[in-house]
């Protein structure tokens, strides 16, 4: 069977080009936690490896021969919510089949006899004393997926590992790892009496909580050369910088793009055929576009509010709203990640996805709204008439912010421009975006290809506000853009400033003037 790039579910070792799973993580400090017996959290975003490493380690340590080491996923339990006796006899009955397929034999006591004896709040307690106190050698638990339990039956299994942590190794684990996306202190649990208490106040004998990083460049360039020595295919040494900026190393997208690169361009099939840095532009445009379910989880998040508090300034530069939690919480998800001492969106793929997903229904509307009217006889763009003919669409919609923009009235200026901007790239453009914490701006470069040649078209979004005047922002913008339009090696430069002070006639709001910094000349839009 030939491997691939695996995008679903833990690594199989013989159908999936792999990193060694135990390379993730520092093996020394967990096999140390372990040795002195300590509960331990492992907490890194969805699709990261977190299952691969776990799996792993389960083999290493019961291949050792010191302990019996299981692994049971309580995802299952989800569905049970506040109903502890559904939860904890699904979750129990996820462990008591790993269990006896680690021991090997049939053990003599069920789930059943388990949920006759003892109340489902000892339930999980009793079950694990039981086996404790069968086996001759002491027990490791490794429990995946523990912050999908929801309510009364996450608050139970905590406290019941908690009760019986005193009476390890010889009648409870000697070491439990819960793993999830969130370290255990956020979880925020609400009760069936709609009280809500923290993960840490019910598990508060954590020793340590470790996470696992992105993949290195190295470790994505050893994840590739698996796939040119199964089949021979070779990468231009200009697409892995290309794959590190698109995906930042996060896992998933990784594989995914090596995924769409060697199989699903069909092409590409043909094993002579050198991977080239114009194809990865081309799988990463694709992946996108196919809203697989990584990218459509990623946008669900985008929905609620502590994710909206730190996106939506995002998108327009400003730091209001968020606050340290909201951060950290979207660092946990992988939403975003810190770089310089500012937060940023966490890859390129993601900047991109989470624009277009805000403005999904606008952009639709686009397709009948404009015509392709800013394409000049050569083929090159006419950013004179795009830049116009968005002026005057947003003088007669301007009250389009308080609509489809799933909560983000504040960036819905930005966004709408964006989801114009999309409508003009599609098919023969592509849009670089850069948005960052605090920056007051949002940077984007239209690229069109004509026969002629290339534009780069840098756009710099502003912000009007009641704080500000009109000469404080050009002047900021000026040499902001400066700075882009020399990183980017434009061929062109504008500002886009939108009046959001409420005080100024829509005669006054819509305007057009120019500057100049650093020798660069700029034409700035008012709307």
């Amino acid at each position: 069977m030939n491997k691939f790039f695996n995008t679903a579910g833990p690594v199989n070792q013989d159908m999936h080009y792999k990193i060694d799973p135990l390379s993730r993580w520092d093996m020394d400090e967990i096999l140390s936690l372990i040795d002195q017996r300590k509960y331990f959290v492992l907490h890194a975003p969805r699709q990261t490896g977190k299952t691969s490493s776990l799996l792993a380690l389960r083999d290493y340590l019961n291949a050792e021969g010191n302990y019996y080491c299981v692994y049971a996923n309580f995802e299952a339990g989800q569905m049970a919510r506040n109903d502890i006796a559904c939860g904890l006899k699904t979750v129990l009955g996820e462990l008591h089949d790993r269990a006896e397929s680690v021991i090997g034999k049939t053990l003599p006591f069920t789930v059943n006899d388990i949920m006759a004896e003892s109340s489902a709040e000892r339930a999980l307690n009793a079950y694990l004393a039981k086996l404790c106190e069968f086996l001759d050698k002491p027990l490791m638990v490794f429990i995946d997926e523990i912050d999908a339990l929801v309510g009364d039956t996450l608050i139970s299994v905590l406290r019941q590992l908690r009760s019986g942590y005193d009476k390890r190794p010889g009648q409870f684990p000697q070491s439990v790892i819960l793993c999830g996306v969130r370290d255990i202190k956020d979880y925020r649990i609400h009760r069936s009496d709609d009280d809500i208490i923290t993960g840490g106040s019910c598990f508060n004998i954590k020793a340590e909580s470790l996470t696992m990083g992105n993949f290195s460049e190295m470790e994505m360039r050893n994840l590739y050369a698996e796939h040119t020595k199964e089949t021979g295919q070779n990468f231009d040494e200009a697409c892995f910088s290309l794959i590190m900026r698109f995906t930042g190393g996060q896992p998933w997208l990784v594989n995914a793009l090596g995924y769409e690169l060697t199989f699903k361009m069909k092409e590409n099939r043909d094993r002579s055929i050198v991977i080239t840095s114009s194809m990865v532009e081309i799988a990463k445009e694709r992946l996108i576009l196919s809203r697989a379910t990584h990218l459509d989880q990623l946008a669900d998040k985008l929905k609620e509010e502590r994710v909206r508090r730190v996106i939506e300034p995002m998108l327009v530069g400003t730091t209001d709203d968020s606050n340290e939690d909201d951060i950290q919480y979207c660092l946990d998800l992988g939403l975003v990640k810190r770089e310089r001492s500012r937060v940023v969106i966490a890859n390129d793929i993601y900047m991109e996805v989470i624009p277009r997903e805000l403005t999904q229904i606008r952009q639709d509307r686009f397709g009948s709204v404009f015509d392709p009217d800013w394409i000049s006889l050569d083929g090159s763009l006419d950013t004179e008439t795009l830049f116009t003919m968005f002026q005057a669409f947003w003088r007669e919609n301007s009250e389009i912010w308080k609509q489809d923009m799933a909560g983000y009235k504040e960036a819905a200026p930005h966004l709408t421009f964006q989801a114009f901007l999309q409508r003009v790239a599609n098919g023969n453009g592509f849009i670089g975006r850069e948005f960052a914490y605090g920056t007051k701006r949002a940077d984007l470069v239209l690229k069109w290809k004509y026969p002629d040649g290339e534009q780069r078209v840098v756009i710099e979004l502003k912000m009007l506000t009641e704080r500000d005047t009109y000469a404080s922002v050009k002047s900021d913008a000026l040499v902001q853009t400066s700075n882009y339009a020399q990183r980017c090696d434009a061929t062109e430069s504008h500002i886009v400033i939108f009046d959001r002070c409420g005080k100024t006639d829509w005669k006054d709001r819509v305007f057009t003037d120019t500057g100049e910094h650093a020798g660069i000349s700029m034409k700035i839009w008012g709307m």
